[in-house]
């Protein structure tokens, strides 16, 4: 489906209206600019707008491997003759000015530059990584974090954001577990949506507003055995049912540009998958933006088997509805010839371009091509006071209290010798998480310098390393044992390194690293209390020592304000609040394991008898800390579940009310979920499914009613033909703290009621 120019314009005008925007996003004069440069742009100059090349003009920090990088003074002359669009991962005001310059002043047409950049988690304050900070359940929270990420990296000098990562993610091998939001359809949609309403803003062409790309475009999260890069072979009701509706979300939320996935599904790489990209992306999705290739995907075609070389790759890409090619150059290289010689049509190429020109229209370059390039924003706008501080908040409503017998907080008045052992103690290479390399690591803050700070006494704190991250020291053991026994409390901070997780980080064993779980299991044998901090990117196993501790707290890689926040939660100056998005196995060999699974026919029902059953033969089919989980310093009751109705009609609504009591002696917040689950459906559902959830913060012995409405639309989903369909019959209701127990109700829905 190959839309005309009238169409094109009027669905981005509308996909910008719905975000809120100017009603100047996209005026009758920018479609008359748009077709006047299209008019009189050669083959050469409209490739030149469909590539997008890594920025040699500022200090270029690379995630990616080393391919094309070109120095500054090539790479000018590429944008003096109309050859690149976009340039990305080059952040400073003083360069991009350079650039815009020789784009604006001294190229043909005078076509701005866009200005991309991966700013994933932050550019100097780094936040959480994502899937720590989805812990919070909270969308108005990170969508607060991204629009504090947008002002510094607008006054960086980017204008788009390869973020956020949208893929629903339920093999926690996988590295780029970290990037998203989880296991959870619902919760990713949520975030996901949260986040680009925080980095556009409310009007796009505000300097301050920084161009969303949700990615990777489709199902990167169900890459087989949790391998990166890996193939995806999928049935076409789960790429539906769980991989696409967030991107609906996301774009909903009005994101003009998204990134084809890397990912082949059922034998189709992403790139080339004209099915996936324009009759599901355009046609279904009705998305009006631009496709930017992930980096150097399109090349990667051939290695894929797919393409014949790297013209065929080019020639598949475009026609598949792959807008701009990333570092690659195949599009500048090959698509003049592929034009001449017929093999792609002139009329694609211009469809394309006029998507990527519309949306330099909409943000305001071609009014102001020097929008977020202001040295003056560069120097006050980034790594604010109020930024740390939305930080440290952030990181601690990102803290998990997975167990907790008791021991914590700990009262600070009580001058506890605490020790702190373990390879992150002291650590500040490890706290911001990967994809966060625009930020400085010496000024992030590690846990010892965290509760130092908040300590009355900061003596009473003892450090002891006690082993690397990945090998034994030697006499670390035993050092860390003898600090353990001279102290009241210990705190044992162990976990994986940021280069553990993130892009091609997949590992086959999801648990501590040998030489820290020795060390977790002589501290623990000393039989003084222990609080286990662990930093990582992804749900683990978690075995010994490490299962056995008084209490487990799942901190993530905290970013900027990391030791401040944990100091924050341990000492209780803030209650843990956080749930897990993703769900932590009993063993590794469990993944993909997530909660929404389905029943089987052979269920181990109610603990019951497990022989020939659903499970395998050295673990229970369940999760040690299930999705949703988390614990509070203070106690939440729930009861008086009540139902408006026990019959939800085709076109009505049923109101589900409970009551919530915080029964403790702290202040504290909860995350009240509701899931249900179709009995009976013409395709097997999930044991269960989140539909609504609310955080409800009380004060002790306060109590609150938490309303929620359900739909049919609530209960819909793929079935015969991939159409979305709700069945009328019994469903099971329950409000709950987790993805496990809760109270539960009952009710039916009934057929449609036609005339």
């Amino acid at each position: 489906m190959i839309l005309d120019r009238r169409d094109l314009m009027i669905r981005t005008l509308g996909g910008a209206f719905a975000l809120g925007v100017s009603p100047r996003a996209l005026a009758q004069s920018d479609v008359q600019r748009v077709d006047a440069l299209i008019a009189k742009m050669t083959i050469e100059e409209k490739a030149g707008q469909m590539t997008c090349l890594a920025d040699s003009f500022r200090p270029f920090n690379p995630p990616n491997p080393q391919v094309g990088i070109q120095d500054e003074k090539r790479l000018s002359d590429e944008v003096r003759r109309g050859r690149v669009g976009c340039l990305f991962n080059g952040i400073g005001v003083a360069g991009a000015r350079r650039a815009q310059d020789i784009a604006v002043k001294d190229s043909r047409l005078g076509i701005p530059l866009l200005f991309a950049g991966d700013v994933i988690h932050g550019l100097k304050t780094i936040f959480p990584v994502p899937l720590g900070e989805s812990s919070c359940f909270d969308p108005s929270m990170v969508e607060r974090t991204a629009r504090a990420m947008a002002i510094e990296a607008t006054a960086a000098g980017l204008h788009l954001t390869f973020a956020p990562m949208v893929d629903v993610a339920r093999d926690q091998r996988w590295g780029r577990v970290v990037e998203g939001a989880g296991e959870d359809v619902t919760l990713t949609g949520l975030l996901s949506a949260a986040r680009i309403r925080g980095f556009q803003g409310r009007d796009l062409r505000r300097d301050d507003s920084l161009l969303a790309c949700p990615k990777h475009f489709a199902a990167y999260g169900a890459v087989a055995a949790g391998l990166e890069y890996g193939n995806v072979d999928i049935s076409e009701e789960t790429l539906r049912e769980t991989h696409l509706p967030p991107f609906g979300k996301a774009f909903a939320a009005g994101a003009l540009t998204t990134m084809a996935a890397f990912n082949e599904i059922n034998g189709v790489p992403a790139t080339a998958d004209g099915e996936l990209l324009t009759d599901i992306l355009r046609g279904e999705m009705r998305f009006r933006g631009f496709v930017f290739s992930d980096y150097t995907a399109d090349e990667e075609l051939v290695a894929h088997g797919f393409a014949e070389d790297d013209r065929d790759a080019a020639r598949l890409a475009v026609l598949a509805g792959v807008d701009m090619s990333m570092q690659s150059g195949l599009y500048i290289r090959y698509l003049p010839d592929l034009v001449k010689s017929g093999a792609v049509p002139m009329g694609t190429i211009d469809v394309a371009v006029r998507r990527i020109l519309y949306v330099k229209s909409a943000i305001g370059l071609f009014d102001n091509p020097y929008r977020s390039l202001n040295e003056e924003a560069e120097k006050t706008r980034i790594y604010t006071s109020s930024h740390r501080a939305l930080a440290r908040e952030s990181a601690a409503r990102s803290v998990v209290l997975l167990k907790n017998d008791g021991v914590l907080p700990i009262d600070p008045a009580k001058g506890q010798r605490i020790a702190l052992i373990g390879p992150f103690a002291e650590d500040r290479a490890n706290i911001y998480g990967p994809w966060a390399f625009y930020g400085d690591p010496d000024k992030g803050v590690d846990i010892a310098a965290g509760l130092r700070a908040a300590l009355p006494d900061p003596s009473k704190l003892s450090v002891t390393r006690g082993s690397d991250i990945s090998g034994a020291i030697d006499g670390g053991i035993a050092a860390a044992v003898d600090a353990a026994k001279a102290a009241d409390f210990v705190l044992l901070a162990i976990g994986e390194s940021q280069a553990m997780s993130g892009e091609a980080q997949s590992r086959t064993m999801i648990e501590i690293p040998a030489a820290q779980q020795a060390l977790a299991d002589a501290v623990v044998a000393t039989g003084k209390p222990v609080a286990v901090l662990l930093r990582h990117g992804r749900a683990l196993a978690l075995h010994d020592g490490v299962a056995n501790a008084n209490a487990i707290l799942a901190t993530w890689f905290l970013g900027s304000e990391a030791g401040n926040a944990i100091a924050d939660i341990i000492l209780g100056k803030v209650d843990p609040s956080a749930k897990l998005p993703v769900s932590f196995p009993w063993e590794s060999g469990q993944e993909p394991f997530y909660y929404d699974r389905k029943s089987t026919g052979r269920p181990v029902v109610d603990n019951g008898s497990s022989e020939y059953k659903a499970r395998y033969a050295t673990t229970d089919n369940s999760a040690r800390f299930p999705f949703g989980h988390g614990l509070s310093y203070t106690e939440f009751a729930i009861d008086q579940l009540k139902l408006s109705d026990a019959a939800l009609r085709w076109d009505a609504a049923i109101e589900v009310t409970a009551r919530i009591t915080n029964k403790g002696q702290r202040k504290g917040s909860e995350v009240v979920q509701l899931y249900t689950r179709d009995r009976v459906a013409s395709r097997t559902r999930p044991i269960r499914e989140l539909k609504r959830m609310e955080r409800i913060t009380l004060s002790p012995g306060e109590s609150r009613t938490v309303r929620f409405s359900l739909s049919r639309t609530d209960l819909e989903f793929v079935g015969a033909r991939n159409q979305r369909v709700a069945e009328p019959g019994v469903f099971d209701l329950w409000i709950g703290q987790s993805s496990v127990g809760g109270l539960h109700a009952q009710f039916t829905l009934y057929a449609e009621v036609k005339a």
